[in-house]
């Protein structure tokens, strides 16, 4: 800390999600300086000229001696050698999810941060958005019933990324929500991918998760080439079923009182439906009003300031690149791939292509 007025902070990587941390960082009072690190100067004097009292640099190395805490906001490719250069100079470091694109990279950060005594922290904000808090609650609380299935859907027209396919751009956000909102890791993942527009990397891809406790299915489904923009979790039980719309402007989640069950005398009378249905109420349930990146920042460096535990840490974050490293392998392979195969190793190019 500067004089103890405060930590400096550092955003590397002025892009979409980094300047938004520049942002959030500069209305945090735990911080006493922001600067941004960015090889392109023109990115730094854009953001300047609202933040004009920001520090910018072009490399990591040349920031460090003048920083407590880096956010990471780059491509994932670069998330590794960046963090543990980091890390190597007792800084403390989020990163943007993924964590990194293979579990070996990913436990090797790990690794690097304990011996280093720093704080690892991913950036999965859902995990700090009051709607999935509240999906959590109705799963643990068995309001729901007994789950019957989770579908997530993620697609929009674009964005393409440089350095990693659809399924390392969107599918994070989803299995960070799942595990969360489960309060489990799945045993194994199937997943379907495919590559249309773009002739490297696949920009549609379905995931299967199977977890054991609960017993349920999750499926995932991301693209980069849908004509909708989606943003959608739900949730069947047999009690109730929810959705979260994550772009609705009020009543983002709507609980629906509805069930199915087997009528008893199903296999007697060939003249009746063989299921029984339940309608009920639609309820928007009262959510608070909170900013999910900016409880993630701030609670980041709560625990840089304070040695605490990160909600979303480097062990959250490994738990993510697992699942997508056996999606990437499943769908190279055809078959379900447990995540108890996956010990490290690398994905193929068509799932990351290296910018460093």
């Amino acid at each position: 800390m500067a004089n103890g007025a405060g930590l400096r902070v550092g955003v590397v990587g002025c892009g979409y999600w980094g300047s938004k941390h520049v942002r959030v960082l500069h209305s945090l009072d735990s911080v006493d300086r922001v600067a941004v690190v960015d090889p392109n100067p023109e990115r730094a004097l854009q953001l300047s000229r609202n933040y004009p009292a920001m520090d910018s640099y072009t490399t990591l190395p040349e920031a460090l001696p003048n920083l407590d805490a880096v956010i990471i906001a780059t491509p994932p490719s670069t998330h590794r050698p960046l963090a543990l250069t980091a890390i190597e100079a007792g800084v403390h470091v989020l990163v943007e999810k993924p964590l990194a694109t293979t579990s070996a990279d990913a436990r090797t950060m790990l690794d690097a941060a304990q011996a280093k005594g720093v704080v690892l922290m991913v950036g999965h904000t859902f995990e700090y958005h009051s709607a999935v808090w509240k999906l959590r609650e109705m799963v643990q609380s068995r309001e729901l019933g007994e789950l019957y299935y989770l579908d997530t859907a993620r697609l929009n027209l674009g964005l393409y990324q440089n350095d990693c396919n659809v399924l390392f751009d969107l599918a994070p956000h989803d299995i960070s929500i799942l595990n969360y909102v489960l309060g489990a890791k799945p045993v194994s993942v199937k997943c379907w991918s495919s590559r249309h527009a773009h002739r490297q990397l696949e920009d549609v891809g379905y995931l299967r998760l199977r977890y054991d406790n609960p017993d349920v299915i999750a499926n995932v489904h991301v693209s980069w080439l849908d004509p909708c923009k989606v943003r959608r979790v739900t949730i069947v039980g047999s009690e109730k079923m929810v959705i979260f719309n994550d772009l609705a402007t009020e009543e983002r989640i709507k609980v629906h009182d509805k069930g199915v069950s087997e009528r008893p005398d199903s296999g007697l009378d060939l003249t009746q439906p063989p299921m029984s249905y339940r309608y009920g109420d639609v309820v928007a349930p009262f959510l608070l009003v909170n900013e999910p990146l900016k409880l993630e920042d701030e609670h980041f460096l709560d625990c840089a300031i304070s040695g605490m535990h990160p909600l979303t840490d480097g062990e959250n974050g490994l738990a993510v690149v697992e699942v997508l490293e056996a999606a990437q392998r499943s769908a190279e392979q055809g078959r379900p791939v447990r995540l108890d195969e996956i010990a490290g190793g690398s994905v193929r190019p068509s799932a990351v292509r290296e910018l460093l």
